[in-house]
């Protein structure tokens, strides 16, 4: 897979390092020349270029590339670098990151932006997820289908504690994708049971939330 990332700072230099690892082809374009720093991640291309301008876009042909995440600390830029690659050059995913809050609601398809990352939002889910118990914590948006990532730990006393998966109706547009427990992470068929303690993954339409954290937090009767 090729993967171009703008913006080669510590962030973007770290995204490159990891899918460097995972035998992927990564390109760091960035307009600053502080920021080439090729001897930080030797295996990667770089391009000494301005991300928003269609001239550096075609030399970096961006059209061979499977993924562009637009990675650079201002909002603005990573707007117009999912624009153009989604609408430029068919791009078939585009991940974006949101380094103010009050903007997140600009990073959907309108703009190019497949996945929204936003580091604030993200940091603060964790701490949410840690010390939570029972209540819906969303970890990530997805543009398309206004579909979000959300975690959520059974409590004790929820009423679907010892249910197999394959009984539970679950919302419309909800789709539980990972149990964790304890170190383990299952993939759940419809014969496992939820246990209290237990880490759910679902995918879930917004709209959809609230319904089912009220599934999963219901108590038991006494």
């Amino acid at each position: 897979m090729r993967v171009a990332i703008a913006g080669a700072g510590a962030v973007g230099r770290s995204i490159a390092g990891e899918l460097l690892e995972n035998g992927h082809e990564v390109l760091l374009i960035d307009k600053a020349p502080t920021a080439i720093s090729v001897e930080r991640v030797p295996q990667a291309e770089w391009l000494l270029a301005d991300a928003c301008e269609i001239t550096s876009l075609d030399e970096a042909a961006l059209q061979r590339c499977n993924v562009v995440i637009a990675a650079t600390g201002d909002d603005k830029v990573n707007l117009v670098v999912s624009l153009l690659a989604k609408t430029e050059y068919g791009v078939p995913r585009v991940v974006a990151r949101v380094n103010n809050p009050k903007n997140e609601w600009l990073f959907n398809e309108s703009w190019g932006v497949d996945v929204a990352v936003s580091t604030p939002r993200l940091m603060s889910a964790l701490v949410e997820e840690a010390v939570s118990v029972g209540d819906l914590v969303r970890l990530l948006r997805f543009s398309h289908g206004d579909a979000n990532l959300v975690e959520l730990t059974l409590p004790e006393e929820s009423a679907l504690a010892g249910t197999q998966v394959g009984d539970v109706q679950w919302p419309q547009d909800t789709s539980l994708v990972t149990i964790i427990r304890g170190t383990r992470v299952l993939t759940p068929t419809r014969e496992d049971s939820l246990e209290a303690g237990d880490e759910l993954l679902f995918v879930a339409a917004q709209a959809r939330e609230e319904q089912l954290e009220d599934l999963l937090s219901v108590r038991r009767e006494s």
